[in-house]
């Protein structure tokens, strides 16, 4: 099947050829007629099979077939989770656009408001946002959601995870009655049926790949190790194997900025990506890890989605997610677009019960090899890493959408403050990421 088929007009198939892609993914098959009919969809597909071209195609092709409103009011709103996923679905838009009457912008939080605000009031059609700042602009009165026609929840199931759903729903009821309404996740977990129960009108369901499943293409492999020697072994693994672009995985932002040192002691060129990092400090991070001026990327969970990385060859959790889910959007950032790619996950004894969730979520034994001089030690304990240790990790990294990326007290900058008792058991729920 080409994209020809999928009744796309011209001016996207030239945009789509101008990117090179010639053959649309099982989930941009399955999605982009029903959109084109303007059907309500709600979609799973795993991380890195196109699920963002799969709604942003037919998104672009109803708002160019209908009438251009003076204005230029917001018509298509999407809702991303965090900053980089938001900034990567942007750059798609403005690609696939580039051959139509559409105009776009970009707003979340970390950085000065005004340059935002200012795009804003000369028009858009499209709009990408974090719900943190989109919310703080929407209570300054500085942007109207009142002719939304198109809303896009994309990593719907991650947003679900750092604590928006009250944000989505309060976003949702400004909205229009009468609109398109489209829920890309990677899973569908309960949470997201309840959501897509909630606003979602007779949608049609697409699903290209069985729930929580991991990409073929990936070779998975577990290195035995332990806890005190992972730091050594990581380094010998990147030195040795003379590996040039890895992305790493901490649980913790600490553990990433420790890591790192660590990387430039032993001469390896590191940088660090969280939510206590500035923007520009997370934009630098990343563009030096694209143009490959910076070998390994440590990050938290907030990169487990939204980093578009062509050919990342090597993904290595340095430590286990306790959410078993989570490890399917880790090793996600290889082995995209058909390419292969190497997940490599070095266990300590207090992650065995994580790994044995990983392996029945994945429905696959992963194998195990041991590094002689980094053995596992046989008389550490393998009860789990206990709450305030690092056991939630980013769970609830909320402020990755908000205009205060430090802030964790979980209130937003806007004149609406939530409750008092709603900040305390958001609080008592957060993890050792969110907190250092």
């Amino acid at each position: 099947m080409s994209f020809n088929s999928l009744g796309l007009s011209e001016a996207l198939l030239k945009a789509i050829a101008k990117q090179g892609y010639t053959t649309p993914s099982p989930i941009q098959q399955k999605a982009i007629p029903r959109i084109l009919e303007g059907k309500d969809v709600l979609a799973s597909a795993q991380t890195g099979t196109g699920k963002t071209a799969g709604f942003t195609l037919p998104m672009l092709q109803r708002l160019a077939q209908e009438k251009q409103l003076r204005q230029r009011p917001i018509r298509a709103l999407v809702l991303t989770p965090t900053r980089e996923l938001a900034a990567q679905v942007y750059d798609n838009v403005k690609s696939y656009s580039e051959f139509l009457d559409i105009r776009s912008a970009v707003i979340f939080g970390g950085v000065n408001q005004r340059p935002q605000v200012s795009t804003l009031r000369n028009g858009v059609d499209v709009l990408i946002a974090t719900p943190g700042r989109l919310l703080d602009l929407q209570n300054q009165g500085l942007l109207s959601l009142s002719k939304v026609e198109i809303l896009v929840l994309d990593e719907a199931d991650r947003m679900l995870d750092m604590g928006f759903l009250r944000d989505i729903k309060k976003i949702i009821s400004s909205l229009p009655n009468r609109r398109q309404n489209l829920l890309f996740s990677a899973t569908f977990s309960k949470e997201i049926k309840n959501l897509a129960n909630d606003f979602l009108h007779h949608p049609v369901m697409v699903e290209a790949t069985p729930e929580n499943t991991t990409v073929d293409a990936i070779e998975q492999k577990v290195y035995r190790v332990a806890k005190d020697l992972k730091t050594g072994l990581i380094i010998k693994l990147i030195a040795e194997g003379n590996w040039q672009q890895v992305l790493v995985f901490t649980r913790t932002k600490h553990g990433a900025n420790k890591l790192c040192k660590k990387m430039d002691q032993a001469g390896i060129s590191a940088a660090a990506i969280h939510g206590n990092k500035t923007q520009g400090a997370r934009t630098k991070a990343l563009s030096g890890f694209k143009n490959n001026s910076i070998r390994v990327l440590v990050a938290t969970d907030i990169a487990a989605r939204g980093l578009d990385i062509p050919l990342l060859p090597h993904v290595i959790n340095f430590e286990l997610p306790n959410i078993a889910e989570d490890y399917v959007h880790r090793i996600g950032r290889t082995g995209r677009a058909g390419a292969s790619g190497e997940a490599i996950s070095l266990v300590s004894a207090d992650e065995t019960s994580y790994l044995k969730d990983i392996e029945k979520l994945v429905d696959l034994k992963i194998p195990v090899e041991i590094v002689e001089g980094f053995e596992p030690d046989p008389n550490a304990s393998t009860e789990p890493i206990k709450q305030g240790q690092g056991g939630r990790g980013n769970r609830s990294n909320k402020s990755e959408g908000n205009t205060k990326p430090k802030s964790n007290s979980g209130q937003r900058t806007s004149a609406s403050k939530p409750k008092r008792n709603r900040n305390r058991n958001r609080n008592r729920n957060r993890g050792n990421d969110s907190r250092n």
